[in-house]
């Protein structure tokens, strides 16, 4: 165990941890593997298949939906994709469309216009590079324009069955709140969330965490009163203390990562 520096506050004669020693500390879950595994087993059986709300027909039109989502909401993308995805389901017919039509489709969601150039290079990427295909692997999705380790993970989630953590602002927000897997930046996040998330539940943890951030731990004020963790939860923020209701899981849905 590493020696710990401590400071006298004045006039008390109790030792306190230097800033950087808090700052260590606060980085840590603040739960047992007892407490996670209640989170997780109460999640499960809220929602037994969670399914991510960006609409989409495939792979190519869920990275594109995903690439749009950043700094918009899924309601706002989903309104501008539905007569896109009706003409432009694939790589090909995204680069026939062209990028001035592309805008004209998805104009209401922000940044419209780096995101409509990001669509189509990564588009002729695709047909260049993989075949007009949506590679299965992450290091090969980040070389995409516009797709980032969070894009490239729910991509990866949601198309391909793999367990991963795609750290968005309600996850990101929610892993410090409620002190699960505290850290500085997404990717921080990302790692202490897979050390600390039973195996077992891996593979729907990441909706899990952004609909209970969505829907219930608002950013605004999060809903305690609603909570299905809110006799679990640390969070310094927590508004209320009443006792979730206990609900037998049974075996058959507890879902099995992969």
């Amino acid at each position: 165990m590493k020696n710990v520096k401590l400071k006298l506050s004045p006039g008390s004669a109790k030792p306190r941890a230097t800033t950087a020693a808090r700052g260590n500390k606060r980085q840590r879950s603040v739960y047992s593997k007892a407490d996670v595994e209640e989170i997780f087993r109460r999640f499960s059986v809220q929602r037994p298949e969670p399914k991510g709300e960006l609409e989409h027909v495939n792979a190519f039109t869920l990275l594109v939906a995903v690439a749009l989502s950043a700094q918009a909401t899924d309601a706002g993308v989903n309104k501008a994709t539905r007569p896109l995805f009706a003409i432009a389901d694939t790589p090909q017919k995204m680069l026939a469309l062209g990028e001035e039509k592309l805008r004209d489709y998805i104009k209401t969601i922000g940044l419209y216009r780096n995101k409509a150039k990001n669509v189509i290079a990564l588009s002729e990427k695709l047909i260049a590079d993989f075949g007009g295909e949506v590679p299965k692997t992450r290091e090969a999705l980040m070389t995409l324009p516009g797709v980032g380790r969070k894009t490239a993970n729910v991509v990866l989630q949601m198309a391909f069955g793999q367990a991963t953590i795609a750290v968005d602002t309600h996850l990101f927000r929610i892993a410090n709140r409620i002190r699960l897997a505290p850290g500085k930046t997404p990717d921080e996040v990302e790692t202490r969330l897979l050390g600390v998330i039973p195996e077992k539940y891996l593979y729907h943890a990441h909706h899990w965490l952004i609909l209970h951030g969505r829907y219930v731990c608002k950013a605004r004020r999060p809903e305690c009163e609603r909570c299905i963790i809110a006799d679990i939860c640390k969070s310094p923020e927590k508004s209320c203390d009443i006792p979730a209701p206990l609900v037998e899981l049974p075996p058959q849905a507890i879902p099995v990562a992969g």
